[in-house]
């Protein structure tokens, strides 16, 4: 994957999954459509998520780094 890609997709990826994860536009959204019984279960799919899409973005800039 080509640096300008993968610092695009650390970048914007981190951003949903915080906006998804600290906000409640999730749990509306969820509640809205009838599936709000799952929102106990965000938790373990939506912090794992912000881990990998920022160690993306932190492998992305270390590669940049070090050429």
């Amino acid at each position: 994957m080509k640096r300008r890609k993968q610092q695009t997709v650390g970048i914007v990826g981190s951003l949903l999954t915080a906006i998804c994860c600290f906000t409640p536009v999730l749990a509306i959204l969820m509640g809205a459509i009838g599936l709000s019984s799952l929102l106990g279960w965000l938790d373990y799919i939506l912090l794992p998520l912000l881990v990998i899409f920022i160690g993306i973005l932190g492998h992305s800039l270390w590669r940049l780094r070090s050429n």
